[in-house]
């Protein structure tokens, strides 16, 4: 059983003068994952590219190279996609003492996580967001019900503000201001998570655009999505939070890639020789697919 997305994320740029030589690299084609099952995926240039190639990352993740070597006044470049997404059950366990888990990661006894303990460039080890989240994780607090609460704190205490950020916005500002976006947030509670010496990771995808109904619309939506995944200990393995709504990740969600932040797993970023003053669109939408038997497929 799973529900069968339809995904359509479109990038346009507008350039200032011609682009003479282009390369860019993407973290568009969804992973495929035993609660993710990918139907099809496409990438779709316009202009069309001289030169494409797939691989993966350190992390796992797809990723395709772009190469352009013919001017051009501008570039989009498209994922459709159709994904099907299973619903996670919600941990019945609430886990091992959060203590005990970042003992693990001090004693290395779990050595593939401990990368995601370290500070990274946009998620710093702060020892202020530690302290702000430190209220959720008293000693002996299983680690579930630590996340959980600490998760829920940012849709009663941030508000979910686009423009008043940038993408090097330090997470100490993001607390102080307490407003920003789901990568402000998102960052903010991984920065917050290593600090107390427990592995995060960030994690790139889609929030469903229109919510189930009777269910209040989705922050985050119609744009790229970010949340987070935290390790709960070798019984629970990675838990989905998105920090920017409140609750934990099951079939809303899409994900992309992940990463030790923004930086390892930005949708479309690339260089370009010219161009001048450019301007960037980003438009997404992920939907059901319609006239699907999704409880068959």
């Amino acid at each position: 059983m799973g529900v069968v997305y339809q995904v359509r994320h479109e990038t346009r740029y507008r350039y200032g003068a011609t682009v003479d030589v282009a390369a860019h690299m993407l973290h568009l084609l969804p992973r495929a994952l035993p609660w993710q099952r990918v139907l099809s995926s496409a990438i779709i240039t316009d202009p069309p590219v001289e030169r494409c190639v797939d691989g993966r990352d350190h992390f796992g993740n797809q990723v395709t190279w772009l190469f352009m070597h013919r001017p051009h006044a501008d570039f989009t470049v498209t994922l459709e996609a159709r994904v099907v997404v299973s619903a996670g059950l919600a941990p019945a366990d609430s886990g091992p003492a959060w203590e005990d888990v970042a003992a693990l990661m001090r004693a290395r006894a779990a050595w593939r996580e401990a990368e995601f303990v370290f500070a990274s460039q946009h998620a710093p080890a702060d020892r202020a967001a530690a302290g702000w989240a430190s209220l959720d994780f008293p000693p002996g607090r299983p680690i579930m019900e630590g996340l959980r609460a600490l998760n829920r704190r940012f849709s009663d205490e941030f508000r979910f503000r686009p423009g008043v950020t940038e993408v090097n916005t330090p997470v100490a500002e993001v607390l102080r201001r307490r407003e920003g976006v789901c990568q402000d947030f998102s960052h903010l509670m991984i920065a917050a998570l290593r600090g107390l010496g427990l592995p995060a990771r960030y994690v790139s995808g889609y929030v469903r655009t229109r919510p189930p109904p009777g269910q209040p619309a989705r922050r985050g939506a119609d744009q790229s999505h970010a949340w987070v995944e935290a390790w709960a200990g070798p019984s629970l393995g990675w838990i989905g939070l998105d920090p920017t709504n409140g609750i934990e990740v099951r079939e809303e969600h899409v994900l992309l890639a992940w990463g030790r932040d923004f930086s390892d797993v930005s949708p479309v970023r690339g260089v370009i020789l010219g161009g001048g003053e450019h301007g960037v669109l980003v438009s997404v939408d992920l939907a059901p697919a319609e006239n699907e038997q999704n409880d068959n497929i």
